[in-house]
């Protein structure tokens, strides 16, 4: 006999929960992208491809993926050292320290913008030691990368966590005993386990990071071909009432994220897979 489909529950309301489930989703989330799609399809596929290749929308992607890509590899690696220090040690001040990880989910994100940009111009208390080196804090690429950094790290942090709280120091101790070296003990114990977990918080600041505006706004200086992010040029779009324009610059942006979200999810199952059969 063929096994049924869904599963039977010893908890009673699936059918209830599934249905309203479908119908929260809905609501929330395919109704409003749908809306893109039928906004879209008032231009032909000639005039989709002509805004979504026009240079300057081109240089808008670049930027906003290039920038969010290296903030997330940024994260991705610090984010793993204040979860590691905020689990493994204990310190004065520790609560304040972890207290401070969340406080760029708290922050509106104009004031951490207008923050970010004070201390990044060329005489704002880092910006001037970095002008001495040619470096440009504010309105550059380089300041743009600072903003989503800072707004993407509570996610890897957080994320990676609970993890290392449940990984048993004595692995570690038994990795030392049987003669592996700390850089050994990172490599082959430690980073296996949290790699998923590493992965998922990666994707998921990596996912604010392309979406991200009011942070980046004011400290990208918003020069077209040179500092205009994505999300600001839809809003450009939006303000000389090319509605058409504005939702197929967004549906470019929503095919890439979603395919490189498909891509981080496929290898977070294929690692957590190998791990479950090691």
């Amino acid at each position: 006999m063929h096994e049924p489909f869904v599963k039977k529950s010893i908890l009673p309301g699936f059918s209830l929960s599934l249905g309203f489930t479908i119908f929260y989703l809905s609501l929330i989330v395919l109704i409003p992208l749908s809306m893109l799609f039928l906004k879209t399809s008032s231009l032909s596929f000639k005039g989709f491809i002509d805004v979504i290749m026009d240079p300057r929308t081109l240089a808008a992607y670049r930027l906003s993926f290039g920038t969010a890509f290296v903030s997330a590899g940024i994260n991705a690696v610090f984010g793993f050292i204040v979860a590691w220090v905020l689990v493994r040690y204990t310190f004065p001040g520790k609560r304040i320290v972890d207290a401070l990880v969340d406080f760029p989910l708290a922050l509106p994100t104009a004031v951490a913008g207008i923050a970010l940009t004070e201390l990044y111009t060329p005489t704002g208390w880092v910006g001037q030691y970095l002008n001495v080196w040619g470096i440009k804090g504010a309105f550059s690429p380089f300041g743009i990368t600072i903003a989503l950094t800072f707004i993407g790290l509570p996610f890897v942090v957080r994320t990676i966590q609970p993890v290392l709280e449940d990984l048993d120091p004595q692995i570690e101790e038994a990795a030392a005993s049987l003669g592996a070296n700390r850089w050994q003990t990172l490599t082959t114990v430690i980073l296996p386990i949290i790699f998923p977990a590493l992965l998922a918080g990666v994707t998921l600041a990596l996912a604010r990071a392309i979406g991200e505006y009011g942070s980046v706004i004011f400290i990208a200086g918003n020069m077209p071909m040179k500092t205009e992010i994505a999300p600001l040029l839809i809003m450009t779009k939006l303000e000389q009432y090319d509605y058409a324009g504005a939702t197929a610059i967004a549906i470019g942006m929503l095919l890439i994220s979603f395919l490189l979200l498909a891509m981080a999810n496929f290898f977070q199952w294929k690692t957590s897979k190998n791990l479950g059969k090691a």
